[in-house]
């Protein structure tokens, strides 16, 4: 089956029509999703100043899929901690329709080399790689057990953790060495 067949599949809000211009527009300040908040665990939100309260159709929702429309492709799953944010037009959002896939596992399977593969056959633009919601929706996706998507699923945040840990040793070797070297520096 197709991604189209068992999720709603939207575009982000193109935020420059409601940005404004200075602070006696601002009507309303969220807080917006961006590409650096795709990895960042920590990472703060960006502020988005509306010339006009938005309507809850632009912010995401705990069981979203954002799904970045440009390369590198790249999906992330909406929990409790990213959930009331302001989408803007990068991203489309995937809302799981059906109850026989878990949107966990469909973001996961949206970040394997395979589906980046078959993206990129899809794609448009020349110096920016980009795709669209008819891309996206025409993604094959296999029915697998709902006990294997949630294997799959631990087995994903488990990496996940891994990635961030590995991340924080290199950042903290790093602090290390640099003390060292102004250690030996400052002893010449």
């Amino acid at each position: 089956m197709q991604l189209g067949d068992i999720a709603d599949i939207r575009a982000g809000m193109v935020i420059t029509r409601k940005k404004a211009m200075n602070k006696n527009e601002v009507r309303a300040t969220y807080n917006m999703f961006t590409l650096k908040n795709i990895d960042a665990l920590n990472e703060p939100f960006e502020q988005f100043q509306s010339n006009d309260v938005l309507s809850p159709q632009h912010f995401t929702e705990e069981g979203d899929i954002l799904f970045r429309l440009n390369y590198p492709f790249s999906a992330v799953y909406i929990d409790k901690t990213k959930s009331g944010l302001l989408i803007p037009s990068t991203f489309a959002v995937i809302k799981v329709q059906v109850d026989f896939f878990l949107p966990e596992f469909v973001a996961w399977y949206l970040n394997t080399t395979f589906v980046k593969k078959e993206l990129e056959k899809g794609q448009s633009g020349t110096k920016i790689p980009s795709t669209n919601k008819a891309t996206l929706s025409s993604i094959l996706i296999e029915q697998i057990d709902i006990e294997k998507q949630r294997n799959m699923v631990q087995l994903y945040k488990l990496h996940l953790q891994e990635k961030q840990l590995l991340k924080k040793l290199i950042e903290e070797k790093e602090k290390l060495f640099q003390a060292q070297t102004t250690k030996v520096l400052q002893g010449i």
